[in-house]
């Protein structure tokens, strides 16, 4: 017998109405959430797309974010549309003004864009997190409440401030060389259900970890 929710459900939860998996709620071809990834809002737990903001077809950048990830209420990732071009005197953009402004419009070229946004696997948003266009998360990271990412956080780092500047590793460089080799949310849902312990509130050690990557 298979325990775990359904991962192609809306509300994992029937008793907790204010958590989604946001796969199943994602209309936008250019945004990709993995399995089991859910956003916690009371207020519009449906409205995932929203908090992904000036995301637009024509440029091309995708928010890509892993498996087992967990978002709370007020995440905001903006996206390369929401960039101006910065070649000029000028940074202000005549160009989606109209009356003959609109004639101005600057080549894609010359837009600074910093590519996809992409979040690994198992990272913790807290409350109020905005990242920016073409930042990388990886996996295992927390980012601390009220947070604005401005650059690349690396795998299981604690960050946290405007700008998110890294607090602490979780754990040893060793250590995370290894969770990086378990790779857990890889694994299928048979051995994640018979490991949730040693996942939750297991000992954290090299032996214990290799323990896991051997275990069937």
């Amino acid at each position: 017998m298979t325990f775990g929710p359904d991962p192609h459900q809306v509300y994992p939860n029937s008793n907790i109405k204010e958590l989604v998996f946001i796969k199943n709620t994602i209309t936008r071809p250019n945004i990709k959430i993995g399995d089991f990834t859910y956003y916690d809002d009371p207020v519009n737990p449906e409205g995932f797309e929203e908090h992904v903001t000036h995301h637009y077809e024509f440029l091309g950048d995708q928010l890509i974010i892993g498996k087992f990830c967990s978002i709370a209420s007020g995440i905001e990732f903006i996206m390369n549309g929401a960039n101006h071009v910065m070649k000029g005197i000028s940074t202000y953009p005549f160009n989606i003004l109209a009356n003959g402004w609109e004639n101005k419009t600057p080549e894609l070229s010359d837009l600074p864009f910093k590519g996809n946004t992409v979040v690994g696997n198992d990272v913790w948003f807290g409350q109020n997190v905005t990242v920016l266009p073409g930042i990388t998360i990886g996996d295992g990271a927390i980012i601390g409440a009220n947070s604005v990412v401005t650059k690349d956080v690396a795998p299981y780092n604690i960050v946290g401030g405007n700008p998110a500047q890294m607090i602490k590793q979780r754990f040893s460089t060793n250590v995370i060389a290894s969770l990086e080799k378990l790779a857990w949310w890889d694994r299928d849902i048979s051995w994640i259900n018979a490991h949730i312990g040693a996942l939750m509130v297991g000992e954290i050690s090299l032996e214990q970890i290799e323990a896991l990557i051997a275990a069937k």
